[in-house]
């Protein structure tokens, strides 16, 4: 299975103003450094937690149907599914009629169920595309305060450690940030 995103987050889960406060800082002239900062920090929480936290799109490409027809999806919490495309021995798309599949919410991962009448005929290399939708919500007041927390922990942890170190200071992460994020990440597929 390979995923990729195909829509970005239209807002980061923390604000400009929200890390200034945590670092304490009055200035804006370094806004720039942490703008990238909060977005490496929430794309890093959302790496190790398998989770999307703002609202964005996905597509997972698979070479055929999984056993049963029921593919757990990579990431939480999956709100919708857009499409479920499949494309045939002559690589012509077929969309599927949202009634050939139901999306399961009620585990984590979340799991497309597809009826075992439907398009047996599958491409053997992606020959499968599923898109969908993941995150808590559109605004970073409807992400989990303990993720948010942990964003804004990690990118101030960035940002007062930015100059040439040692390895072992710029490998290193926060104290407690594994412990924000334990509860949040999800099994391995």
């Amino acid at each position: 299975m390979t995923h990729w995103l195909t829509s970005v987050p239209a807002v980061e889960p923390v604000t400009l103003a929200e890390l200034r406060a945590q670092l304490r800082l009055v200035q804006t002239e370094e806004d720039g450094l942490l703008a990238s900062l909060i977005k490496a920090a929430r794309e890093h929480v959302e790496q190790v937690t398998r989770r999307a936290l703002i609202t964005q799109g996905w597509r997972i490409a698979l070479d055929g149907w999984p056993e049963g027809r029921i593919l757990r999806l990579p990431l939480a919490p999956v709100l919708s599914v857009t499409a479920v495309t499949v494309y045939g021995a002559e690589g012509m798309p077929v969309t599927l009629a949202p009634s050939a599949w139901t999306l399961r919410h009620g585990t984590e991962p979340a799991r497309l169920v597809v009826a075992p009448d439907t398009a047996s005929g599958v491409e053997p290399v992606n020959g499968l595309e599923i898109d969908f939708t993941a995150g808590y919500g559109a605004s970073p007041a409807d992400v989990p305060e303990p993720l948010r927390q942990a964003v804004r922990m990690l990118a101030a942890h960035w940002y007062e450690h930015r100059e040439a170190g040692t390895e072992l200071a710029m490998a290193s992460l926060p104290f407690g940030l594994d412990r924000l994020l334990m509860p949040f990440r999800m099994p391995l597929l």
